[in-house]
């Protein structure tokens, strides 16, 4: 067979569902060997889609997302999705076709060193130069990308190898799993734990990942502990659990509202640095740390850990909590009342243009517990992360790693394929929204109903917002828009221009209902960002 057809071969051998991509002249070996595989090609509108699709699929199921591209500027364009992947800790596996190998080592048209310039935003970056060497690259990439913590990994295959003969046939596929935690490392947790006067919980998305949320809700409910999540957290203890504090990271004042000021013992479970830096929940230095995960902690002056219990977090948990002696929880869950307060307050708001806390509460109300919102980047995501309650792990996601604006359409579509029974909506901005929305013409397509909801505000509002609590004036952040139900009805979907705030409960119920895209231009009220920063001090983690 050729060895684009054994690598494709060995994309099935991987459990490979879907491909996100664009064809160009250096895969066309590969493409064709697709026609005659049940994997199931994406074509998109553009290849920072495509990533961005492979990146939110691998986090929602995880499995490898895959994407991909031509030489040159199609693999270049694949680099923000790939780098937001990688450091949100989803797996995915980038491949990009390259010219023949008889010309890299020279100038030469399109040609760039992928594998150089990939090499910094991936587990692991290389190059295909002999067929024989396929069935192992290609194992190689999904172990890694799959394995903790999990991330992005890169393929170069230069059309010459791709168009070679070879005889051989894929690996056997075998899942990593995390070892066993130390019975020592257990023991000394359980006696930390159970000594601790005032013991706090921090939850990353590394329980997630895991698969360790019911796991997580009994260890804090049986031992009486206080949770508090980061936002790519949400969900990861149900928003009602009498232990849950609710989602920190936004403001300065999450540090002492959420209970670390008073802590003796954070413990630390599946939390990556990237969510939440530990100079901002422990800038005292002198707080007992323990770290639960599949992998051991970063190094960081803010984060030293006194005991690191490093394997299966499910196992971890259950075992420490089988030896630890239970806390009556005094914590004041002045974060969580605080939320819960906000979230309420706006509810039968009528003013327009729309608060974000309303428009927050009716699509909550909106939605099933069960479907799927995917967050882009902006200043809705502050308000979305912190008020958006969630009652199941990954019905909320959120990029706070990388962080990158445009991720929600093709994020949401990625969601349907990998969820069809799901509700989806992408909550955006309308600057993050124009980054990528030729994808809506790859929903309407392949007939996928998704909902798109547009907080507008003609403005780089996140940045407007720092702008004017720093600064007290703006610089350079305002724009003028399409208007956007026309832009809508000219790729066929279904346009809403929200034009009293009595309408959006009744249009997010009909927009979920349909078979189709609709998109939702409402206008929203950020006169309240100034108000929440008074009350709650400096935004902290915002991107």
């Amino acid at each position: 067979m050729k060895a684009a057809e054994l690598f494709v071969r060995s994309l099935e051998n991987e459990g490979v569902e879907f491909i996100f991509g664009i064809p160009g002249e250096e895969n066309l070996d590969v493409m064709d060997a697709l026609l005659d595989s049940k994997i199931k090609f994406i074509t998109t509108r553009h290849e920072q889609g495509a990533a961005f699709m492979a990146d939110v699929y691998g986090r929602l199921t995880g499995r490898a997302g895959v994407c991909l591209a031509t030489l040159g500027p199609g693999a270049t364009n694949l680099i923000t999705g790939v780098a937001d992947a990688n450091m949100d800790h989803a797996p995915l596996v980038a491949i990009a076709g390259q010219a023949s190998t008889h010309r890299l080592h020279k100038e030469s048209h399109q040609v760039l060193d992928l594998e150089a310039m990939f090499l910094p935003i991936t587990k692991y970056s290389t190059r295909i130069l002999s067929p024989d060497v396929i069935t192992e690259i290609v194992r190689k990439a999904f172990k890694v990308a799959q394995t903790e913590k999990t991330g992005a990994c890169f393929i170069e295959f230069p059309e010459n190898i791709a168009e070679m003969n070879v005889d051989d046939v894929p690996l056997r596929v075998k899942h990593a799993t995390p070892p066993e935690p130390a019975i020592e490392k257990i023991q000394r947790a359980a006696e930390l734990i159970s000594n601790a006067k005032s013991p706090i919980i921090l939850a990353g998305n590394g329980v997630v990942r895991a698969h360790a949320s019911q796991a997580l809700a009994e260890f804090a409910l049986n031992l009486g502990i206080p949770v508090a999540n980061t936002f790519m957290a949400k969900g990861v203890i149900p928003f009602h659990h009498p232990s849950a504090l609710g989602s920190v990271g936004l403001q300065s004042g999450d540090y002492a509202n959420s209970g670390f000021a008073n802590a003796d013992v954070i413990i630390c479970i599946g939390y990556d640095m990237v969510e939440y830096h530990p100079y901002l929940w422990h800038p005292s230095r002198d707080r007992t740390i323990i770290h639960i995960d599949a992998t051991h902690a970063e190094v960081d002056a803010y984060y030293s850990v006194v005991l690191g219990v490093i394997g299966n977090i499910n196992h971890s948990l259950n075992r420490i909590a089988a030896l630890s002696t239970p806390h009556k929880d005094k914590t004041m869950r002045t974060l969580r009342d605080s939320l819960v307060t906000e979230m309420k307050q706006h509810r039968d708001d009528v003013e327009f243009p729309v608060k974000p806390q309303k428009i927050i509460w009716d699509l909550r109300t909106a939605m099933d517990l069960k479907d799927i919102v995917i967050c882009d980047v902006g200043a809705h995501k502050m308000w979305m992360s912190r008020m958006f309650r969630c009652e199941h792990p990954n019905t909320c996601i959120i990029s706070n790693g990388f962080a990158s604006m445009g991720i929600a359409v093709p994020g949401a579509i990625a969601a349907k394929l990998a969820y069809p029974e799901r509700k989806i909506v992408a909550v955006t901005g309308d600057a993050g929204f124009l980054m990528n929305s030729q994808e809506i013409e790859t929903a309407m397509r392949l007939n996928i109903a998704i909902v798109i909801l547009i907080w507008n505000d003609a403005s780089y509002g996140l940045i407007e917002w720092k702008q004017q609590n720093q600064f007290g004036r703006t610089s350079n952040v305002k724009f003028t828009n399409p208007d956007f139900v026309q832009y809508a009805q000219a790729f066929g979907a279904v346009g809403v221009r929200i034009e009293a705030t009595e309408q959006l409960m009744p249009e997010l119920k009909a927009a979920l209902a349909r078979d189709t895209v609709t998109i939702i231009d409402c206008p929203v009220d950020y006169r309240e960002n100034l108000k929440l920063t008074a009350a709650l001090g400096q935004l902290t983690s915002a991107n």
